[in-house]
Protein backbone atom coordinates (compact mmCIF):
# COMPACT_ATOMS: atom_id res chain seq x y z
CA UNK A 1 0.00 0.00 0.00
CA UNK A 2 2.75 2.60 -0.94
CA UNK A 3 0.57 4.60 -2.57
CA UNK A 4 -1.85 5.42 0.74
CA UNK A 5 -1.80 9.60 1.10
CA UNK A 6 -0.52 8.90 4.88
CA UNK A 7 2.29 7.02 3.73
CA UNK A 8 4.14 9.20 1.24
CA UNK A 9 7.08 11.80 1.37
CA UNK A 10 6.69 14.43 3.88
CA UNK A 11 5.31 17.60 2.58
CA UNK A 12 2.96 20.47 3.45
CA UNK A 13 0.04 17.82 3.55
CA UNK A 14 1.82 15.72 6.28
CA UNK A 15 1.07 13.97 9.32
CA UNK A 16 2.62 15.95 11.95
CA UNK A 17 5.23 14.39 14.67
CA UNK A 18 4.14 14.15 17.79
CA UNK A 19 6.49 16.60 18.96
CA UNK A 20 5.35 19.11 16.36
CA UNK A 21 1.76 18.42 17.65
CA UNK A 22 3.17 18.99 21.51
CA UNK A 23 4.96 22.05 20.67
CA UNK A 24 2.02 23.32 18.56
CA UNK A 25 -0.40 23.34 21.36
CA UNK A 26 2.07 24.41 23.93
CA UNK A 27 2.81 27.64 21.42
CA UNK A 28 -1.05 28.54 21.27
CA UNK A 29 -1.20 28.30 25.36
CA UNK A 30 -3.49 25.83 25.14
CA UNK A 31 -3.94 22.77 27.50
CA UNK A 32 -4.51 19.38 25.67
CA UNK A 33 -8.78 19.73 26.70
CA UNK A 34 -8.83 22.52 24.81
CA UNK A 35 -6.85 21.54 21.88
CA UNK A 36 -8.73 18.89 21.83
CA UNK A 37 -12.21 21.11 22.05
CA UNK A 38 -11.16 23.35 19.42
CA UNK A 39 -10.91 20.38 16.59
CA UNK A 40 -13.78 18.42 18.01
CA UNK A 41 -11.97 15.49 18.91
CA UNK A 42 -11.69 13.65 22.46
CA UNK A 43 -8.62 14.03 25.16
CA UNK A 44 -7.67 11.11 24.64
CA UNK A 45 -7.24 11.20 21.22
CA UNK A 46 -4.74 14.19 21.61
CA UNK A 47 -3.30 12.49 24.40
CA UNK A 48 -2.21 9.42 21.62
CA UNK A 49 -1.04 12.23 19.05
CA UNK A 50 1.17 13.87 21.79
CA UNK A 51 2.52 10.42 22.83
CA UNK A 52 3.36 8.98 19.62
CA UNK A 53 0.66 6.44 19.78
CA UNK A 54 -1.68 7.55 16.99
CA UNK A 55 -0.72 9.74 13.47
CA UNK A 56 -2.94 13.24 13.38
CA UNK A 57 -4.61 13.26 10.39
CA UNK A 58 -3.29 16.05 7.65
CA UNK A 59 -6.64 17.71 7.48
CA UNK A 60 -7.21 18.05 11.35
CA UNK A 61 -3.68 19.43 12.00
CA UNK A 62 -4.25 22.00 9.38
CA UNK A 63 -7.34 22.94 11.05
CA UNK A 64 -5.60 22.74 14.15
CA UNK A 65 -3.35 25.45 13.34
CA UNK A 66 -5.92 27.70 11.19
CA UNK A 67 -7.81 28.23 14.44
CA UNK A 68 -4.62 28.72 16.69
CA UNK A 69 -3.65 31.26 14.57
CA UNK A 70 -7.27 32.73 14.66
CA UNK A 71 -6.87 32.94 18.45
CA UNK A 72 -3.39 34.44 18.50
CA UNK A 73 -4.84 37.28 16.61
CA UNK A 74 -3.05 36.21 13.10
CA UNK A 75 -5.56 36.42 10.93
CA UNK A 76 -9.03 37.64 10.83
CA UNK A 77 -12.05 35.32 10.47
CA UNK A 78 -12.64 34.16 7.20
CA UNK A 79 -15.21 36.06 4.98
CA UNK A 80 -18.35 34.35 3.37
CA UNK A 81 -19.22 35.35 0.07
CA UNK A 82 -23.12 37.33 0.05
Amino acid sequence: MSNHPNRGPKGPSANPTSAEVRSAREAAGLSQTAAAALIYCTLRGWQEWEAGNRRMHPGLWELFRIKAEFLRGGNSAPQTAP
